[in-house]
């Protein structure tokens, strides 16, 4: 008798027999004024996202930078690759003129942003359409990246670098 044919007639349950298939999480709700939040991190760097479907010509991305004020993505983000990293889960999905995103970030530096918005943007649209989660992961995109600056250790010139040795 295999797992599956004892859990038969039982909902809930995930069918062991492909071990590929994750199950299908149930849609996020928009909060109280529409919109989807997903928060991005990736060093010291943090991004709110708060997203949703846009109407006519309001589709686009931009960047808070005060209370007020907002940034393309363009002005934002320089580099081209930092620009690339805010659109990919948008590209991917084939949903870039879709929504209406606004972000809000802080800390860290102008990479670590781009990078922050990114799995912000791609936790959004997971929340918002979970049958998306399959291509989201598939590339990378919301799997958050651990890696943070080592600490300097006392004793030490740096983390790991030691002081100069002097025999005399």
């Amino acid at each position: 008798m295999t797992q599956t044919d004892t859990n038969a007639g039982q909902e809930g349950l995930i069918d062991l027999s492909s071990p590929n298939t994750r199950p299908v999480r149930d849609p996020v709700p928009p909060d109280a004024h529409g919109w989807w939040w997903g928060t991005g991190r990736r060093k010291t760097a943090v991004a709110r996202v708060r997203m949703r479907a846009a109407k006519e010509n309001e589709a686009g991305l931009q960047i808070q930078t005060s209370k007020t004020k907002f940034k393309s993505v363009e002005e934002y983000f320089t580099e081209p690759e930092d620009r690339a990293d805010c659109y990919a889960p948008l590209d991917v999905t084939q949903t870039r003129d879709k929504f209406q995103i606004f972000v809000r970030c802080a800390g860290g530096g102008i990479t670590g942003q781009a990078q922050a918005v990114r799995l912000g943007i791609a936790r959004a649209l997971r929340d918002f359409d979970p049958s998306l989660e399959g291509i989201l992961r598939d590339n990378g995109f919301l799997t958050r990246d651990a890696r943070e600056v080592e600490r300097k250790k006392y004793g030490l010139a740096g983390a790991r670098r030691r002081f100069q040795f002097s025999k005399r």
